[in-house]
């Protein structure tokens, strides 16, 4: 697996989630690293943006954004994007097979604002900018294969890819107001030097059916690719996006929602919308990056809200997992799982101050459900 949660088990099928107890109960008090967990999980700050990586001679980059995890032989890497512009890029940190760290390197340079991305199949990061007429870029996490710009997968406000197995497809998210979901089937599958680009078609409504359209001009001069195709379905600022068994999930951070596309029946719907909570008090907001563990459970950043990632499970409950405190003018990013599915990488992207040089990196090691 390129990273964990490629595998789950279940999916959040009877959408919207209502909030309930999580799986690994409230939420302690803060520990060391400000970090509030449930019993029996602990956190240790990996980098910190401005200085050494561990024991190494790398400086961990400034605002750390999206996020993957790739098996290394017994150990394993974290890769992580700088949302900087410019500069900009990708960097990562290797593991050993006891979680020390033994390396860390950048892999991406001279890049514009790389917010999220994805892992591949064949073990790649594609680190995407999020900037008008933005690229995605193929990286390589070992550092040895130089990064490939990915015209074909289009230009626009790139956020997130994800890739589908199955389908041969990866599925790329726009962070626009009236942003569009996208397609990229590559003309052979573990090569995306060519390939066409394809929109999502559907009605206004929150559920329904969908078709896929090809994008004409994907390098979105003179219009941009969004407007190309005549009822190209519209997102108020699409963010994360995470595929498994036959279903994608993305976020949009504009009303707070997280979409679920069903791929076997051509169907979409909310599997969670903050306005649409019982009772009130929804305890996920500012939706933003998301992934997946093996038991099904999805874990859903905040970009601002009360700092927490929250999870939403199978059985669409939904609840805090983590909250970080006294970082409220942060937001957090990249939540990825190590390949054994034991431990949660992300980042608070401005730390303590609010600034893009205080960025911090975590773990957090405890008994997560297989």
């Amino acid at each position: 697996m390129a990273f964990g949660g490629t595998l789950m088990h279940g999916a959040a099928y009877a959408a919207p989630a209502q909030p309930g107890s999580g799986p690994y109960g409230a939420l302690g008090g803060a520990d060391a690293n400000g970090i509030q967990l449930p019993s029996g999980f602990t956190s240790r700050v990996i980098a910190r943006s401005g200085q050494k990586v561990g024991s190494t001679d790398y400086t961990w980059h400034n605002a750390p954004d999206g996020g993957g995890c790739f098996a290394d032989g017994t150990g394993w890497i974290y890769v992580s994007n700088s949302e900087i512009n410019p500069s900009g890029g990708a960097s990562a940190v290797k593991f050993s097979s006891t979680g020390a760290t033994v390396g860390a390197y950048r892999i991406l340079s001279n890049t514009r604002q790389n917010c999220a991305g994805g892992a591949t199949p064949w073990n790649t990061w594609l680190s995407c900018e999020e900037v008008s007429l933005g690229y995605v870029y193929e990286t390589d996490p070992w550092g040895v294969n130089a990064a490939v710009r990915r015209d074909a997968m289009g230009r626009f406000k790139h956020e997130a890819a994800a890739a589908d197995p199955v389908r041969k497809v990866i599925y790329l998210t726009e962070d626009e107001t009236n942003g569009c979901f996208y397609r990229f089937i590559p003309t052979t599958w573990g090569n995306l030097s060519s390939g066409t680009l394809q929109v999502l078609k559907a009605g206004t409504a929150t559920s329904g059916s969908f078709t896929w359209a090809t994008v004409p001009d994907p390098d979105g001069a003179p219009t941009v690719t969004r407007d190309q195709v005549s009822g190209a379905k519209r997102f108020n600022g699409g963010e994360g996006c995470h595929y498994s068994n036959d279903t994608v999930w993305f976020t949009t951070k504009g009303d707070n929602r997280v979409w679920q596309v069903n791929l076997a029946t051509n169907t979409y719907e909310l599997a969670y919308d903050d306005s649409l909570v019982v009772g009130g008090g929804a305890p996920l907001t500012g939706v933003d990056n998301v992934t997946g563990s093996s038991s099904g459970d999805l874990f859903v950043a905040e970009d601002g809200g009360n700092m927490e990632i929250c999870i939403i499970t199978p059985d669409d409950v939904v609840a805090p997992f983590l909250r970080i405190t006294g970082q409220s003018a942060s937001e957090i990013t990249g939540p990825a799982f190590s390949p054994d599915g034991k431990r949660l990488y992300f980042s608070s992207q401005r730390g303590t101050t609010g600034s893009s040089s205080a960025g911090i990196t975590y773990e957090v090691t405890g008994p997560f459900r297989a």
